[in-house]
């Protein structure tokens, strides 16, 4: 038993297993699941989707059917993948502001541009729209694509529908496979037939000259392609990227003023990205981007896209939409990777590639279309030539008839011509009948014959048919026999199409350079930086300062004279320095409230603390002293902290210390004395604190106890006067003897 288990073992390496399981997946994600098929531009979902309701009768021309019906029922037979994903796409597909050519007609909501979802599936109604039945379905039943089982063997599906224009390219598609996405824009459809014709006419043309006849993208929500010379190398290669942008125009308002109207938006902002939009405008004039946009509103309704940006007086409307295009979604990129499954197996294509795709699949379509109609036309003309023969025998006929005794004897007597069954009143009709020689379906066709058939009006309309019947042969023969003919035939189809649902372009095609947006000039102006003590900040004009200076003084903690194109730099006990723009600063009248310094710059209240607050314009004049608590000290020049960035570390930290103090130091300032919290205090010239990099630690200073830190530092000259207040005692500065740097100092005892 052991030897046999051991025998059924198979040893192969883990990595190759998982390989092959991966590979295994990730094709039947591509192929079954996310990528079109190249020759009808549909998903297996939209597929099954749309033969199911076929399937179920669900005409253009009649009653909507509930959604869910739709849904359960191709789930069940079809698409055993959930529901949500077989609503989303006949959602999508009911969209006409994402698809070229809408193939389900919906009624109810399904959804809107600005990204609102459609309705539960049980509240909604869908059919089929008339170009779905025209040119998906119609062919359905005359053998002109394979069919497959489905899922579970119970149903029988097509594997592909008879799409007879190019819907790859007039609905485009969007999807993520496995590795591999594909992104197709949508296409004018009046224009891809064209191009398609002109493929059929020659098979050598060249996509610059295609792209003579296929502008480029036509999205449903119209907008504005700006780099039309990149198209050519996008329609070669299949990849590339469009930029487009929405359309906007200026129009008049009151009081002197102008308004930017968007009318158009681009496809990659259906959506939330309307709203994206809108809070982006809002933005530029919070963050001071620009000061001339007064409000903006959506006026959208069922009539139109509508996005009303009202200016404020004396406002430059081109150079604001230049900033729109600069600054928000207005102009946006699309991704192009024109990527579908071909002969099973995915393939990213140009524009003649997938012509030619669709072109062979029209051959083969039509090729089995009309071998299927010949078919039947051949049987119809055997049958027709049968009953004509017939008319002119028919007393014979009715003969046999009356002496035959089952239906088997008279079908034997008119095949055959045995009469050994048949009892003749007259043996002349004997004889004659013996002659009889129809084939087995005319026999048939004769059998099922209602005597109407013949009066003299129906055996000429009989005639007639046949003759009918023998031109479409000649037809069907010259088609299968003749390239060109098929050619043609398929041209007569296109023009077709073209003819009832054609539109005009929505899309504008140019080449246009990347917006520039000219800021105002600012006037400078002297202004003052007020911060109070809940952290709110603002500024005001000098001379407002200046009127108000002691309230000023008495309710703020900060009050800096700085340029209103200058810089605020926050220095914090962690080691960062914050710059804050004054422009970001709300600039009123004295008693406004402000705005809270955390929501203008990258200072957190909540876990840092002020250590030191100027202006950039001051520090770059100075040397900064920094004291740790820890007590290391450093000198910096302060024109190490005119950067670029928003924050940057201001100095070193060793591991749970933090900065005491940064003060600009003067010409004057000569000496330093420490005071520590467990009472020690150390002198020294402040010459020997070094210059350091703002990144560096710097020295110790003071040798510390444990558990001491430093708690105060005075800045002096040789003969300072001062005095501190130390355990309720006045003490001089001076009566501390002037020792040196990294000493332990001296205790006072009070």
């Amino acid at each position: 038993m052991a030897q046999k288990i051991k025998d059924q073992i198979i040893s192969t390496e883990y990595s190759e297993i998982m390989q092959k399981n991966y590979i295994d997946y990730a094709m039947s994600v591509i192929v079954a699941r996310a990528l079109p098929d190249v020759r009808d531009g549909l998903k297996p979902v939209q597929r099954r989707t749309l033969y199911d309701m076929s399937e179920l009768g669900i005409r253009h021309d009649r009653p909507y059917r509930k959604c869910a019906r739709i849904v359960g029922d191709t789930m069940g037979k079809y698409h055993p993948h959930g529901d949500s994903s077989i609503y989303d796409s006949l959602v999508v597909m009911a969209q006409g502001f994402k698809k070229g050519a809408v193939l389900v007609d919906g009624h109810g909501n399904f959804g809107s541009i600005e990204g609102d979802g459609a309705a539960a599936m049980r509240y909604t109604e869908a059919r089929l729209s008339k170009i779905t039945e025209e040119a998906f379905l119609a062919d359905l039943d005359k053998d002109t694509v394979d069919f497959i089982p489905n899922f579970d063997e119970t149903e029988r599906e097509p594997e592909v529908l008879p799409v007879r224009i190019p819907n790859f390219l007039i609905n485009g598609s969007e999807g993520i496979a496995v590795g591999m996405a594909t992104s197709t824009p949508p296409h004018n459809l009046s224009e891809v037939i064209e191009a398609e014709k002109a493929y059929l006419k020659n098979r050598d043309i060249s996509t610059e000259e295609l792209l003579t006849i296929v502008q480029g993208p036509d999205f449903p929500t119209g907008g504005t392609i700006v780099n039309k010379d990149d198209l050519l190398s996008i329609y070669e290669t299949g990849e590339g990227r469009i930029r487009l942008r929405g359309k906007v125009n200026i129009e008049d308002a009151k009081g002197g003023k102008q308004n930017l109207v968007v009318t158009e938006i681009p496809y990659t902002m259906i959506g939330a990205g309307i709203g994206k939009f809108m809070s982006d405008v809002a933005n530029l004039v919070e963050t001071k981007k620009t000061a001339d946009i007064a409000d903006i509103s959506n006026q959208s309704d069922k009539d139109g896209m509508r996005i009303v940006i009202e200016l404020k007086k004396g406002a430059d409307p081109e150079n604001i939409m230049n900033l729109l295009f600069q600054k928000t979604r207005l102009e946006d990129t699309f991704s192009v990777n024109m990527l579908a499954v071909s002969n099973g197996r995915p393939e990213t294509m140009g524009l003649r590639q997938i012509l030619a795709n669709h072109v062979g699949f029209l051959y083969e379509v039509n090729t089995r279309k009309y071998s299927a109609l010949l078919n039947k036309d051949q049987e119809r003309r055997e049958i027709e030539e049968g009953l004509i023969k017939a008319v002119d025998v028919i007393d014979i006929i009715i003969a046999a008839l009356r002496g035959s005794k089952s239906r088997a004897d008279a079908k034997n007597c008119l095949i055959t011509g045995d009469t050994s069954k048949i009892r003749f009143r007259r043996p002349e009709d004997e004889l004659l009948a013996q002659n009889f020689a129809f084939t087995e379906k005319q026999a048939d066709a004769i059998l099922d014959m209602r005597l109407h058939r013949l009066i003299g009006l129906e055996i000429e309309a009989l005639i007639k048919e046949h003759d009918e019947t023998l031109k479409r042969i000649a037809e069907y023969e010259d088609l299968l026999s003749s390239s060109d003919s098929m050619s043609k035939a398929i041209i007569r189809d296109l023009d077709k199409f073209k003819k009832e649902y054609g539109t005009g372009r929505k899309t504008e095609i140019i080449n246009a350079g990347a917006a520039v947006f000219t800021e105002k000039p600012i006037e400078e102006m002297d202004v003052y930086f007020l911060l109070d003590r809940f952290g709110y900040a603002h500024t005001v004009d000098t001379s407002t300062f200046e009127r108000n200076e002691e309230a000023a003084r008495a309710e703020n903690r900060y009050c800096i004279p700085v340029k209103n194109t200058g810089k605020i730099m926050i220095f914090t006990a962690s080691g960062m320095v914050h710059a804050v723009k004054v422009l970001d600063v709300p600039f009123g009248k004295f008693r406004d409230k402000g705005k809270p310094i955390d929501n203008i710059s990258n200072f957190d209240s909540s876990k840092e603390n002020f250590v030191f607050i100027d202006s950039l314009e001051n520090i770059v004049r100075s040397k900064l002293l920094f004291l740790s608590r820890g007590a290391f000290g450093k000198v910096v020049d302060g024109a190490e902290f005119d950067v670029s960035k928003r924050s940057v570390s201001a100095t070193g930290l060793q591991d749970g210390d933090e900065v005491m103090l940064i003060t600009p130091l003067s010409y004057e300032t000569r000496q330093i004395l420490l005071q520590t919290g467990k009472g020690f205090f150390l002198r020294f010239a402040l010459e020997e604190i070094p210059e350091k990099k703002k990144g560096a630690v710097g020295v110790r200073t003071m040798k510390l106890s444990d558990g001491d830190r430093l708690e105060e530092a005075y800045l002096m000259n040789f003969a300072d006067e001062r005095t501190i207040e130390y355990m309720g005692k006045e003490i001089p500065l001076t009566y501390v003897k002037n020792t040196h740097r990294d000493g332990k100092g001296t205790k006072i005892r009070v």
